[in-house]
């Protein structure tokens, strides 16, 4: 496998229990290391599918999954040391502090003593909650938590980072900030792989994009390329509508 690529997925599927349709159908891609590669599509498309089966959350129906060259199958506790996750949901203790909240993350990932403590304090002073690292997360403001669910999944330095919407729902300021470290992490040499529903972000984020749909990559490419190629959009969203349709998505 050519080292310049992070993550191969080979003729991905994915089938839940009592469905017909597959949630990932039969879907290849190649992320390079050092990109920053967004998976676009409505909703139901089979992004937060994708993102789950990568991290092995849930295991595939078929096909094949090479991260670092570690195949996921055979390897899964190897690629878990090397990977940071971010989810949609908020993944955090809300009646614990945000100190004791990093000190458990960074002890699952064998961080331990002084450089788990330098590495919190470090974190949590760049994200603005160092006046509040002793408050309880269930006080924190929608923009506060997703700061903090951002720094767990960052806590040990991971090689390549997923992030599953991870400015979803929270304000200018917030959205910002966590764009701005993670552009600073890719340019320290994290892959990134990331979701979302805002094509202007993604837009200036991302260095390639695959939109898909129904389980399938429909077309992918670098922001500036598909704007090329779809002379007649003006942005992304533009380009998004075109692929996808306009009907409402459930």
């Amino acid at each position: 496998m050519d080292k310049n690529i992070a993550i191969e997925v080979k003729e991905l599927s994915k089938r839940y229990r009592n469905t017909e349709t597959l949630a990932i159908n039969h879907l290849s891609l190649e992320v390079e290391s050092g990109e920053i590669f967004g998976l676009l599509g409505p909703n139901g498309a089979g992004k937060t599918t994708i993102i789950s089966v990568l991290c092995n959350f849930i295991t595939a129906t078929s096909g094949e999954v090479m991260i670092n060259g570690i195949n996921l199958k055979s390897d899964a506790d190897n690629i878990k040391k090397i990977i940071g996750v971010v989810p949609q949901e908020i993944a955090l203790f809300p009646n614990l502090t945000a100190y004791e909240n990093l000190r458990f993350f960074g002890n699952m990932y064998g961080l331990k003593g002084n450089i788990l403590k330098e590495k919190i304090i470090q974190l949590i002073k760049t994200f603005g909650l160092a006046n509040k690292a002793h408050q309880k997360i269930h006080t924190y403001s929608g923009g506060m938590k997703r700061r903090m669910n951002l720094i767990a999944g960052i806590l040990h330095s991971p090689e390549i980072l997923f992030l599953d919407e991870p400015t979803v729902g929270i304000d200018v300021q917030s959205r910002a900030v966590i764009i701005e470290y993670l552009k600073k992490l890719n340019e320290l040499g994290t892959t990134i792989v990331y979701t979302s529903h805002h094509m202007e972000e993604a837009e200036k984020f991302c260095t390639k994009i695959a939109i898909i749909d129904m389980g399938k990559i429909i077309i992918e490419g670098s922001p500036a390329g598909l704007l090329r190629k779809y002379s007649n959009c003006y942005n992304l969203e533009d380009v998004f509508l075109e692929i996808t349709g306009r009907s409402l998505r459930d």
